[in-house]
């Protein structure tokens, strides 16, 4: 089966009984795209929030799901969600899948999970953005640097670290006005850390940054919160753990497959409330009328077991600032 063109249904096998009060209008099936930047981990809680709310897929809702492997992939898809002509657009995974279905409708809603939407051009404000996209600030990039911060707090004698970034991102590229470039490297200034950008986006380049980095034996590894990342989280944790460098993520499922420590954004909470930026958008809201939300939980998440496979002791006031120590 093609994994583009596949329809999400079978959630309503384990949707909640179906409430006719519940719906917007009853008897109105509405048609939902969701587009994704790589595997993003969160729809089933997107999903959730919707049976929450009433929904039930493939009888009051039908979701089109299209995933993007590559970010060269998403105006194509965002296009040809667009051509579906859904009652409304979801789009997860970050600014670049935002930014193309924004290109591809000026007219159909769209509700965003993303980064930098002010300063990357999304919307001009975040407590009325106007037209017709609304969504969630995810807080991506903006956190890299308290990322920074931990990790230095963490192991104090860290004074040379890499960061692996994905160039097809505009996150930190230098030619991009919006960069976070600048940011970055002035913290690592200010802690005493020299600050290495290492660039990586398909599987091949992630190999080849670890063979580098095994050879230059950095300190620590800061890896950006790129959606593509996400996607191949196992793999770069285990070239992390082969060569046995400390390394920061900015998102817990990188922890949860054996990686070290990560600090970002509850993603399951925005999904979560992403649905009910649906539902009220289905009952006749205008999206540019609903502020764009920013996240309220962020989560500090350490691998004990990790880190004594590194030889690391973690401070005792880390772990009891942390959200969840894994054994």
């Amino acid at each position: 089966m093609d994994r583009r063109a596949f329809v999400t249904g079978l959630g309503a096998l384990l949707a909640a009984p179906f409430d006719a009060e519940a719906q917007p209008q009853t008897g109105k099936v509405y048609r939902l795209g969701l587009l994704a930047t790589a595997a993003v981990p969160y729809i089933d809680a997107f999903r959730q929030g919707l049976r929450d709310l009433g929904y039930v897929e493939g009888r009051t809702i039908v979701i089109e799901y299209r995933e993007a492997y590559s970010y060269e992939l998403l105006p194509v898809l965002a296009k040809e969600l667009v051509g579906l002509n859904p009652d409304i657009i979801v789009s997860v995974g970050g600014s670049p899948s935002a930014r193309a279905v924004s290109a591809a409708t000026k007219t159909i809603p769209v509700v965003f999970l993303a980064s930098d939407v002010v300063a990357g051009g999304l919307v001009s404000n975040l407590s009325r953005p106007g037209g017709n996209l609304t969504g969630f600030e995810v807080f991506t990039t903006q956190l890299e640097v308290k990322r920074l911060e931990i990790l230095k707090g963490t192991l104090p004698r860290v004074s040379d670290v890499a960061l692996l970034w994905n160039p097809e991102s505009a996150t930190y590229n230098p030619s991009n006005p919006t960069s976070q470039r600048q940011h970055i490297e002035a913290a690592a200034r200010t802690l005493g850390i020299r600050l290495r950008m290492l660039e990586a986006g398909d599987l091949r380049e992630i190999d080849a940054v670890f063979g580098v980095l095994r050879r230059e034996r950095p300190d620590a590894v800061l890896v950006s919160s790129d959606a593509m990342f996400t996607s191949r989280r196992q793999r770069i944790v285990e070239l992390a753990m082969q060569a046995r460098i400390p390394t920061m993520y900015g998102w817990r499922e990188f922890v949860e497959a054996g990686g070290f420590m990560s600090y970002g954004t509850s993603l399951p909470d925005l999904y979560r409330r992403a649905a009910s930026y649906v539902d009220k958008i289905l009952r006749g809201a205008r999206p540019g009328d609903l502020p764009v939300e920013q996240p309220t939980k962020f989560e500090l998440v350490i691998n004990l077991k990790t880190a004594r496979a590194l030889g690391l002791t973690i401070p005792p006031s880390l772990l009891l600032r942390a959200d969840q120590v894994i054994e």
